[in-house]
């Protein structure tokens, strides 16, 4: 799809997290993003690759 990924972008990933939320704001982005979780607040590290492969809408910031 082409997304580009900016710091402050919501992303929408295809599963959920088990809080029940599927969308994760970027908090960094580079090889690997940093995401936090829009329902509870949780933070994660990940790889660019799996949330290109994993993405499933994404909401710019305003």
């Amino acid at each position: 799809m082409g997304y580009i990924y900016e710091v402050g972008d919501i992303v929408t990933l295809k599963k959920p997290h088990p809080c029940g939320s599927k969308e994760w704001e970027i908090l960094r982005v580079g090889a690997d993003f940093r995401l936090k979780c829009m329902g509870c607040g949780h933070q994660i590290m990940t790889s660019r690759k799996l949330v290109e492969k994993n993405t499933k809408d994404l909401k710019k910031k305003a």
